[in-house]
């Protein structure tokens, strides 16, 4: 499996994670009977701060999953995956380190610090836009 299809499939588990986790406190929640199972929200603004702060570093893994995996895919499928390996890597780490400091928390230091990490893959998604595009 090329590094593109590696760092693809550790975005998807990434975004797979922090489904379960949501999901499990959900159930947690249910089961001790703190919310009934109908009440639950997709952003979870009758949960805690930091089950709101999850449900938003989901949503932001899925909202990115269509840009930078596609283009992961596109590489594969064209046979380019020399233009997105080498930053494969690079492009998932700064989205774990995006989803991190999303969950723990919002100060203006850490919404500053999370940015930056979505301005890595916003970066490198335009590199390899340029990169796939040439000849």
């Amino acid at each position: 499996m090329s590094i593109t299809l590696q760092a693809l499939l550790g975005f998807i588990a990434w975004t797979l994670c922090l489904l379960v986790l949501m999901e499990g406190i959900r159930s947690w929640l249910v089961l001790q009977g703190a919310v009934p199972a109908n009440r639950f929200d997709p952003e979870n603004s009758n949960l805690s701060p930091f089950m709101q702060r999850l449900a938003r570093a989901h949503a932001n893994c899925l909202e990115g999953l269509p840009i930078f995996g596609g283009l992961m895919l596109v590489a594969v499928v064209a046979d380019r995956s020399a233009v997105t390996d080498p930053l494969a890597w690079a492009l998932l780490a700064a989205r774990i380190v995006q989803s991190l400091i999303h969950l723990a928390s919002t100060s203006p230091a850490a919404v500053t610090a999370r940015f930056t990490a979505f301005g890595v893959q916003m970066g490198i998604a335009v590199y390899w836009v340029v990169g796939l595009a040439l000849p």
